[in-house]
């Protein structure tokens, strides 16, 4: 099912890959990009008591109120103007489609300057997990991925990464998502309960934006969702720095690894950051994370036929892990999602299954993870290109 949403900005040229032309500057300052004490301020510039900022968080977060005119606590006079400044529109709806029976739901976002990012809701049976996106496009070129051959267009700010599951989680408050096929509840969770940071981009390379809303959706209501960091995954292609810095962090978010090869010569085609940080040395990182947070980490691994699906590669990953030490990751075999045009497809199921049955005779504990939307473009930024 495919819902094309009005939009009222100018739509961008047909056939045009760079998305629609950037505006000049910045995303408007919004209330989630800002701490308690930063709104407190922000508030009082506009010349009313700090104690609205409370209020407003409390819309924003607990409520998930947008419009003015359900704030019925704030002065009607000052509304229009506390609103206009902290809680700008900053993400506007293009396109919405729908599978597995209405229990996915993959949204395409024009950001103020026509950039277009992707986030997809999905329910499963007692919880429901949003994949967002950190940027737009991604600047780490992987031949497979069809966001990383738009190339980058910007970071997002912090409250447009935070917006995403807020936007989900009305959705949730709305009735918006059926329940998942084979789930007896009733009533939908009205919360989304994970996050994965597995959308658009490379959010470790937009590091200060994606740590700070990981704050505003761990932090308590109503500063924050109130959401838990061990409910929220970060996904990297291996920037070791940033891995380090994450591990100093102490926030007992789940780190996974986008690996897709456990040999330099070919990680260096699949994911070509491996040319500046190896294989072992994103592998000493997440190691290095789990040892200070005793987080286990996740390996992710796209299957792609006839690329990296041999069942040598599988124990020569295998291998590696347990030289690190047991039960310290979970490694995450993914069936390719291709795209169209492109020569990478997922890898025959008995072959699938074979590299899985190796990982698991060297005692790696190993799920295919199940891959949700193919039918609606379901490689990350399949859409948003499409819609571009």
């Amino acid at each position: 099912m495919t819902t094309d949403l009005p939009d009222p900005s100018r739509r961008p040229t047909p056939g045009q890959l760079t998305f629609s032309a950037p505006r000049r500057g910045k995303p408007p300052k919004h209330l989630a990009d800002l701490d308690p004490g930063e709104r407190k301020a922000a508030v009082e510039a506009l010349g009313h008591k700090g104690f609205r900022a409370k209020q407003l968080s409390t819309h924003y977060f607990e409520r998930l109120v947008a419009d003015p005119e359900e704030m019925t606590d704030l002065p009607k006079a000052a509304r229009e103007e506390l609103v206009s400044g902290l809680l700008p529109q900053l993400l506007t709806p293009v396109r919405e489609l729908r599978a597995d029976k209405g229990a996915t739901i993959k949204q395409v976002w024009r950001l103020f300057d026509g950039a277009l990012v992707e986030s997809v809701l999905m329910r499963y049976p007692g919880r429901v997990t949003m994949c967002i996106s950190s940027q737009a496009g991604c600047g780490m070129n992987c031949p497979f991925c069809a966001t990383g051959q738009e190339g980058l267009t910007r970071n997002l700010s912090t409250a447009e990464i935070v917006e995403q599951v807020v936007a989900g989680a009305r959705a949730l408050r709305h009735g918006d998502l059926a329940g998942d096929a084979g789930d007896d509840e009733v009533d939908s969770p009205l919360r989304v309960s994970n996050v994965v940071f597995m959308g658009m981009g490379e959010a470790l390379a937009n590091y200060r934006q994606a740590i700070n809303a990981i704050r505003r959706l761990t932090d308590p209501a109503p500063d924050g969702l109130g959401m838990s960091a061990r409910g929220i995954t970060m996904s990297t292609v291996g920037l070791v720095p940033a891995m380090d810095k994450l591990t100093a962090e102490g926030i007992p978010v789940t780190l996974a690894l986008s690996l897709h090869a456990p040999d330099d010569e070919l990680r260096n085609e699949l994911v070509p950051i491996n040319t500046r940080w190896t294989v072992d040395e994103a592998l000493d990182a997440a190691y290095r994370y789990y040892k200070a947070t005793g987080r286990r980490v996740s390996i992710e691994y796209a299957l792609i036929k006839d690329i990296n699906d041999h069942g040598w590669r599988a124990d020569l990953l295998g291998q590696k892990l347990n030289q690190r030490g047991k039960g310290w990751v979970h490694v995450n075999p993914i069936p390719l999602n291709p795209t169209p045009g492109s020569k990478w497809t997922a890898s025959r199921r008995g072959v699938e299954q074979n590299f899985v049955e190796r990982l698991r005779s060297h005692g790696v504990p190993t799920t295919v993870r199940d891959t949700r939307g193919s039918e609606i473009d379901g490689a990350c930024g399949q859409l948003a290109a499409s819609t571009a």
